[in-house]
């Protein structure tokens, strides 16, 4: 792994100051101005708070839709993505439609099996509705179909309304074509705020977000129709620990608007009413519902819901989501668990095999040497979780990494992830214009995406998106840069403080807090599967420490980035150090 250089943040001080003076704690304060807050109504997480849903273009046209349909009693189908987000938006939309009216068995789920259908409305995926919901008459899809031209199109040749919730961007132009002539499919409408011309001020809100603001739009649409009450109207924040899990599983960007999301999803899940699905993962994860953070959706509960979709059918974990049985939802949760245990062993066998091709490739090489991206491809790899290994092997190199599998159909299907300041998805754009019919198909997002090549396609593609990456990226942006929140004062060194930390809602573009400070190594060893562990002494203190993933003894004294963890031992609460990174002091 390439050496980081630690940044502290700009903390602009009339701006920490004001967030002060109106209430702030200090600590927080810094933080979160050196996170861009410059107001404190930005951390204001109540529901009042939320963008309208009158704003996101596409929505009161999709609500008078679903609710028209309801109100016919048209059969509808839910087709979902085969991730966290697609399966909580799954939920959210069934569940949703469920307590505005629809009646029981009017909306069923239908999931693309990711090797054998591939991503989004297809045709296939189309016909496969129709077997699944006997005389469907609207497709909804969630977190996919805003690239989807063919399926739209044979759905709505048959006859089919259709209706695109997406936050995903949309196809790129032709070869040729002006850059704004953006092809959208032909759908009856379409609600994502990546469409041209939506003005919706959240960007990157996820698929199950898109999906909550069309109910949120649907539940207006009835009260203005008289048929709900303003006064008896259904709650759908019930559905938010929903939301919250696909918003932060999805790593989408934690704007203020995300963050209300998920700060009302979690304490929802933190005063234990939550879905029996969620209840259920939780306690397979081994996690404390009542102390939940936004780190325990992305590192613990969505990687059992996204182990479904890689290895096996989300199908089961939508079920987890849509039971209201805890018995079910346990025996689903269990199914989940091992799954995902599986995974685990898939994807370090295939990281050992990822890394040892990596060693081959640098051989001989100083980092300065490195390619300005990597792209790798072994038969024996499995496609359910190259996104995974890709995600592995970029941390070690800092490098966009792009990693390959053999697909069903003998065609090879790649996942991405980058580095900031290499937009992935634009960079997939240009590989495709200058190697006219090698991306079978493509899409995602700046940080991942992901792509079809022909069985024999991978060497065309390693030389075309190494030269795209040679280009576009230079020797500053090549350095991987670890952004730190400066030195943690002594005083704040203690279970309160960590607790308060932890109740913030953190996470991509939102970051949680990374203290830094010069310390004396007291002792290290190693423990475990190749851990160190340490004893420092930080402002005249010795404290515990641990680098998760480290077997490099450090210097006697370093600058340390490290967040803080609340650790419980034999009823005693302990503070210890996680170090994420160092330099020579």
């Amino acid at each position: 792994m390439t050496a980081p250089r630690l940044v502290a943040r700009d903390v602009p001080p009339r701006t920490a100051w004001a967030l002060e003076q109106a209430g702030v704690a200090p600590l927080l304060a810094r933080l979160f101005a050196g996170r861009g807050v410059t107001d404190a109504a930005e951390l204001d997480d109540a529901l009042e708070r939320l963008l309208p849903p009158a704003g996101l273009r596409g929505a009161p046209e999709a609500a008078r839709v679903l609710a028209d349909a309801i109100a016919q009693g048209r059969p509808m189908v839910v087709v979902a993505d085969y991730d966290c987000d697609g399966a909580t938006a799954c939920a959210v939309a069934i569940r949703g439609l469920g307590l505005l009216g629809a009646a029981a068995g009017q909306v069923r789920p239908v999931v693309p099996d990711r090797a054998v259908h591939g991503y989004g409305l297809t045709p296939a995926i189309v016909d496969l509705a129709r077997a699944a919901q006997p005389g469907v008459e609207v497709l909804i899809t969630v977190d996919n179909g805003i690239a989807s031209l063919e399926g739209v199109a044979h759905a709505r040749a048959l006859g089919l309304d259709v209706v695109v919730t997406d936050h995903h961007l949309p196809a790129a132009a032709p070869a040729g074509a002006p850059a704004d002539a953006v092809p959208l499919p032909d759908a009856t409408v379409i609600v994502n705020p990546n469409q041209p011309g939506c003005t919706f001020a959240s960007k990157h809100i996820a698929g199950v977000g898109v999906m909550f603001y069309v109910l949120l739009a649907l539940r207006a649409e009835l009260r203005a129709r008289g048929v709900l009450d303003p006064q008896r109207q259904p709650r759908l924040d019930t559905l938010l620990d929903l939301v919250a899990l696909g918003t932060v599983a999805d790593v989408v960007r934690l704007d203020a608007n995300n963050r209300r999301l998920v700060s009302q999803g979690l304490r929802r899940v933190r005063a234990g009413r939550m879905q029996p699905g969620l209840a259920a993962l939780f306690a397979v994860a081994g996690r404390d519902p009542a102390r939940a953070t936004a780190q325990d959706f992305g590192f613990a509960i969505g990687p059992r819901l996204n182990a479904a979709g890689r290895l096996a059918d989300m199908s089961l974990g939508i079920a987890c989501l849509l039971t209201d049985d805890p018995a079910q939802a346990a025996e689903h949760a269990a199914r989940l668990d091992a799954i995902n245990r599986e995974r685990r062993q898939v994807e370090a066998g295939m990281t050992g095999q990822a890394e040892a091709a990596l060693d081959r490739l640098l051989v001989g090489r100083t980092a300065g040497d490195w390619p300005a991206a990597v792209a790798l491809f072994d038969p024996a790899f499995h496609e359910g979780v190259v996104g995974i290994v890709a995600s592995r092997v970029k941390d070690r190199v800092h490098r966009p990494v792009f990693v390959f599998a053999p697909g069903q159909d003998g065609a090879l299907k790649g996942s991405g992830r980058s580095i900031p300041g290499f937009h992935l998805r634009d960079a997939l754009d240009l590989v495709s214009k200058r190697e006219p019919g090698l991306l079978r198909r493509f899409g995602g997002h700046a940080m991942a995406a992901g792509c079809t090549l022909e069985a024999e396609g991978f060497a065309r593609f390693e030389a075309a998106f190494g030269a795209v990456a040679g280009e576009l990226l230079d020797a500053s942006t090549l350095q991987r840069t670890v952004w730190v929140d400066g030195p943690l004062p002594a005083e704040a060194f203690g279970p309160e403080v960590v607790r308060r930390l932890d109740d913030v809602v953190w996470g991509q573009a939102f970051e949680p807090p990374l203290f830094c400070d010069e310390v004396d190594v007291l002792s290290q060893r190693e423990v475990g599967t190749g851990h160190l562990k340490l004893a420092v002494r930080h402002h005249g203190t010795t404290r515990d420490a641990i680098w998760f993933g480290r077997r490099e003894p450090l210097p006697g004294r370093v600058r340390l980035a490290y967040r803080l963890q609340l650790d419980a031992w034999n009823g005693q609460e302990r503070v210890q150090m996680v170090v994420e990174a160092a330099e020579a002091a």
